[in-house]
């Protein structure tokens, strides 16, 4: 197994994610076969909806206990109400890790969420095969993340259509030029461009600067997602044309949540803060 001290002398992120999908396909094979029992909620409007009503920037808040990059952020936070504090600040969506082996999250961390919010879920996770849609549909999910990286264009159409006739909203993540090609083939409601590079980890808001204006649908929400730490880098996507923004780390380790969060809730209009 590559180790976070090895991964961060110079291996490949591409690595790295070959390793969680091999692990992922592990964790597949006991899930096959299984009944999922469906949390019962109330409906939750639609994440297109919410952003579709707003004037403000829309934030997916995110919780996230550690990463392979940063090690441990907040190993003890409690979901749930995490989970609160984010709703009741104005979040448009909670992001939930529920990949165990590398981000330290779970399964059951969704579900706590789900018992708590009234606002669409998204389960962030490395989506491969349609028994994790299934999980997460059933753990109270309302968005599935798929990163173009980690599937052939034939599994991520077979996904995006799966998820989309489970009634799903899909998130659909890209990182380069490549891969946001591929991402717009499928003509998405929704497209994440993650700021962090797959190579070095560095993050660079110029990737969203460079890839937001290869997408041409008016109506295309378009999220921001890796390294917003200040109002000042919302203000910069929200320019670029992202009209949402994924926000974890910065957050999870926030000495004044309420204060960093209010800040990022800048007007989707230019030149108004």
């Amino acid at each position: 197994m590559i180790t976070v001290k090895k991964f961060r002398a110079g291996c490949l992120k591409l690595t790295i994610l070959d390793e969680i999908i091999a692990k992922k396909k592990d964790e597949i094979k006991t899930l096959t076969g299984q009944t999922f029992q469906p949390v019962a909620y109330e409906p939750v409007p639609t994440f297109q909806s919410l952003v579709a009503a707003s004037s403000q920037m829309n934030i997916i808040a995110e919780i996230k206990r550690s990463s392979p990059s940063r090690g441990a952020i907040n190993t003890t936070v409690d979901p749930a109400d995490q989970a609160k504090r984010y709703e009741a600040l104005g979040a448009k969506a909670i992001s939930v890790l529920t990949d165990q082996a590398f981000f330290n999250g779970s399964i059951e961390d969704l579900i706590q969420v789900r018992k708590t919010v009234r606002l669409p879920i998204l389960c962030k996770d490395f989506m491969i095969d349609p028994v994790q849609i299934d999980r997460a549909k059933a753990a109270g999910a309302n968005i599935i993340l798929l990163i173009v990286a980690a599937l052939s264009d034939a599994q991520l159409a077979e996904l995006y259509q799966y998820a989309v006739e489970n009634d799903l909203e899909v998130l659909v993540e890209v990182h380069d030029e490549e891969e946001m090609e591929r991402a717009l083939r499928l003509e998405p409601e929704i497209i994440g461009i993650n700021n962090r590079n797959l190579k070095t980890f560095e993050v660079n808001l110029a990737t969203t600067e460079r890839l937001a204006s290869m997408v041409r649908g008016m109506k295309t929400i378009l999220i921001s997602e890796s390294g917003m730490k200040q109002q000042g880098d919302v203000i910069r996507v929200r320019n670029a044309g992202a009209n949402a923004v994924l926000v974890g780390e910065t957050f999870m380790r926030a000495e004044n949540l309420e204060e960093t969060f209010k800040s990022f809730q800048v007007s989707l209009f230019q030149n108004i803060n």
